[in-house]
């Protein structure tokens, strides 16, 4: 079995909130570093801000590409993480509850969240970058199958 990844929307809803903040970053730095040290100072403000954007575009692709989770016959694999790889396996019959949210940014791509709660405070058993429509399913499929798991205990 394989993977499934978070919708490419997320990765555009992502690019376009990294590009905005960048934005601004940078003319942050650049009329801070001019008023501070003149056009050599607004240079060097505009080019630490092109070099964090670029390094936290880097940084997001890569969290964006390390999301993917896997429906199994008794479970639910989410594994995540860039730097620090998690895999996170949440049994059926563990299962609480089901959240599904979506922020603001998330609502205008039309994306959203699935949090897995169960008993254990250390679960983060969450998939991101959804469409809502799927997000709905997912929520739905594991609702079902986490009460007919849960039933026999």
């Amino acid at each position: 079995m394989q993977y499934r990844r978070p919708s490419p929307r997320l990765w555009l809803a992502r690019q376009t909130v990294l590009g905005l903040t960048s934005l601004v970053l940078l003319v942050i730095l650049g009329v801070s570093g001019g008023i501070l040290w003149g056009a050599p100072g607004g240079l060097a403000g505009v080019g630490a801000g092109l070099a964090v954007a670029v390094i936290s575009w880097f940084v997001e692709r890569g969290r964006y590409r390390s999301w993917g989770y896997l429906e199994r016959d008794e479970d639910l694999v989410v594994q995540r993480g860039l730097v620090f790889h998690r895999l996170t396996v949440v049994p059926f019959g563990r299962m609480q509850f089901v959240d599904v949210t979506a922020g603001p940014v998330d609502r205008l791509f039309d994306l959203a969240t699935v949090q897995l709660h169960t008993a254990a405070a250390a679960t983060d058993a969450r998939i991101p970058g959804l469409r809502s429509a799927d997000a709905a399913q997912l929520r739905d499929r594991l609702s079902t199958l986490g009460e007919a798991r849960a039933s026999g205990l």
